[in-house]
């Protein structure tokens, strides 16, 4: 499962408290994780005003210089909508971190670890059809035009979220607040008592919500480029190849980004699942500093989708540019009108 959705730093950096590496933890995650809040809240919240501003597409619409296709703007906003919820459990992994114990109870331990993890799984769903939305939309447009109209695409998108939920349905039956070391006080906000319980659920989750996703992407994004490959020397229409290799990329920016931000989590996440006397279940701090930015990293995820938006879509930087200016018309009309 995802690191930071487990919530204890205990869980992962043994006594933690009594570590450099934990005192460091203990200032520099909250302020990292303030950060990360209100640029990622920020981001999500414009990039869903300019998303809903567009309108829903027509069922096989492009429009050119847009960076979105047949019903790609609802995948980005279902994108958007999982990370905001995401971000919404952060806080109580902030004060977690900050005080090196769980303070909300049973019921929050088993809510946050169900949201995270569904958030999580439903994001890395929605990329995979995302990339197979845009292999139909590039390699297969006639049957895009009639498969992926906004109502498709938005029942899809809502669907995603029962395999999301099912493979989070564990954190919410199994999860517990216990002591988080056997001689201390301290509670801590632990997803299984048995250590291979919690292993097979671990391998599960980055088999179903990470690898099994990514090679569908790859497959998708692999036909993709070949098609795109194979166009250049078929001699189509240069402006259509270029719209559709832009648009792919941008996609496959994010798939990218994705997994760079959650790779160094899952990676330590199977680390520590793989020995019953790491720091998953024992007392040694051994990937102490990597903890602390593996965790940095998957929370990182969260604000990374609206800088590439901004970075690598003209449409999106002339709707964000338009944006401002509305919002900065309206200023100077509230002033003239109380002046008068």
């Amino acid at each position: 499962m995802p690191l930071w959705n487990g919530t204890s730093p205990t869980d992962l950096l043994g006594n933690a408290s009594d570590t450099g590496v934990g005192r460091v933890e203990r200032v520099l995650v909250p302020m990292l994780d303030v950060l990360i809040l209100v640029l990622g809240v920020g981001g999500h919240s414009v990039v869903m005003v300019i998303l809903c501003g567009r309108g829903l597409p027509r069922a096989g619409q492009f429009a050119p210089g847009s960076m979105t296709g047949t019903g790609t703007d609802i995948l980005l906003m279902a994108l958007s909508a999982a990370d905001l919820v995401l971000l919404a459990m952060l806080p109580f992994h902030t004060v977690a971190t900050a005080l090196q114990h769980w303070p909300f109870g049973e019921a929050m331990c088993r809510l946050v670890g169900f949201l995270g993890s569904a958030c999580t799984s439903a994001s890395v769903f929605t990329l995979a059809a995302l990339a197979v939305s845009r292999y139909m939309t590039v390699v297969r447009p006639a049957r895009a035009y009639s498969l992926l109209s906004p109502r498709r695409v938005s029942v899809a998108a809502a669907l995603l979220w029962i395999p999301a939920c099912c493979l989070a349905a564990p954190q919410l039956i199994f999860r517990y607040v216990g002591n988080s070391q056997p001689a201390s006080d301290d509670l801590a906000c632990s997803a299984f008592v048995s250590h291979q319980d919690q292993l097979i659920y671990g391998v599960l989750h980055f088999v179903m919500a990470f690898l099994l996703p990514l090679v569908t992407i790859a497959v998708a994004y692999g036909g993709i480029y070949v098609f795109l490959w194979r166009g250049q020397h078929a001699g189509r229409a240069p402006q259509v190849e270029r719209y559709q290799s832009k648009v792919t990329q941008t996609s496959a920016m994010l798939v990218l980004a994705f997994t760079l931000c959650w790779l160094p989590s899952y990676s330590l996440t199977l680390a520590l699942l793989a020995e019953e006397s790491s720091g998953a279940t024992g007392t040694y701090p051994r990937y102490g500093a990597f903890t602390v930015f593996a965790r940095f990293m998957a929370t990182s995820s969260t604000v990374v989708n609206p800088i590439l938006y901004v970075l690598m879509s003209q449409k999106f930087r002339q709707d964000l540019l338009r944006l401002f200016r509305r919002k900065g018309q309206r200023a100077s009309g509230a002033v003239a009108l109380a002046a008068t």
